[in-house]
């Protein structure tokens, strides 16, 4: 019998690829059973592997790879794919997040093209385009966002474009070139409650996010604007509901919330599971608050459904007007 040593994996000189070292040396937290309400289908269709293929033959990197999305195998089965641009390292350590931290690497001047090459290849109607935090730029990838939403009004006229932004925290002027480039939608995730962002979202300030959602209706009426949380971190139901009108003082349209679910041991804990009456309560009380869309499930996250969530959008907006 012969053993073969692994001298590469076990080689004590080889760095590891720590995908959060800020979490490294954070005590393990439990992590609870899933509940009957939250089961997934594992993704392996045909159509899954024809737009994963799309996906890595133009080296881009997805929100919904990146980010553990639950949803993955039935929006890739569609054809929908929510795209991150400006790489796959983060600035922020926020607490729950999937997606790797650290020094990004400088921006691909040739990714504009990409995407809206591989849009045009996909067919899609309607997009989503995310970003990771880029605190290390000058203006947060503004430019870059705008970049990328020309360059697929140009390839793709018909395509309807979302984006999910980050903060731009003191990145004077910013939000107004990614609003001058005029997205269909856009989206800026509270994620949670402000009792909650000193432990979950530490490098953001709540009442920030509030106003940069305020300001983008300020500078253009016509965009629809966006906005989700997650539930089960701990938040007390009086300060979603107070959440709720916060958003509305902003004129922001549409809202999600959908259950947190723990990427890893080293992630903030999940306090609880909401269940799915709970969450059809949160939605009746949001849409008597004015909102013209909610979307409020275990397995909400902020892009699923994005295309047809969109056509509701400008169908609610027709008939209030």
């Amino acid at each position: 019998m012969a053993v073969v040593l692994d001298t590469l994996n076990n080689d004590p000189r080889k760095k590891a690829d720590v995908r959060h070292p800020e979490k490294a040396h954070r005590p393990d937290q439990e992590i609870l059973r899933k509940p009957d309400w939250i089961r997934v289908k594992a993704p392996g269709s045909p159509q899954w592997a024809a737009t994963k293929a799309i996906v890595k033959e133009h080296g881009l990197v997805t929100v919904c790879e990146e980010a553990g999305c639950p949803n993955l195998g039935e929006c890739w089965e569609k054809k929908h794919a929510t795209f991150m641009i400006m790489g796959d390292t983060c600035t922020r350590a926020c607490a729950f997040c999937n997606v790797k931290t650290g020094m990004p690497a400088p921006l691909d001047p040739l990714e504009p093209a990409h995407i809206a090459d591989s849009v045009a290849k996909l067919g899609l109607s309607h997009v989503v385009i995310t970003s990771v935090d880029r605190d290390d730029l000058k203006d947060g990838g503004a430019e870059h966002f705008a970049q990328v939403i020309r360059a697929i009004r140009e390839r793709s006229p018909t395509t309807t474009i979302e984006i999910l932004t980050p903060d731009f925290l003191r990145k004077p002027g910013a939000l107004e070139v990614v609003v001058a480039a005029r997205p269909d939608v856009f989206n800026h995730n509270l994620e949670t409650v402000p009792s909650n962002y000193l432990t979950v979202r530490p490098g953001a300030r709540y009442f920030h996010s509030i106003r940069l959602l305020q300001r983008v209706k300020e500078l253009d009426p016509t965009i629809f604007t966006k906005s989700g949380i997650m539930v089960g971190l701990g938040e007390k139901r009086n300060e979603v509901l107070q959440l709720m009108d916060d958003l509305r003082s902003a004129d922001v349209d549409f809202l999600t919330i959908g259950q947190y679910l723990q990427p890893t041991r080293k992630h903030h804990r999940v306090v609880s599971f909401v269940t799915p009456d709970e969450f059809k309560s949160y939605e009746t009380i949001a849409m008597t608050k004015g909102f013209l869309l909610v979307s409020a499930t275990p397995l909400t996250r902020s892009s699923h459904h994005a295309g047809e969530d969109f056509a509701k959008l400008q169908a609610a907006r027709r008939a209030r007007v």
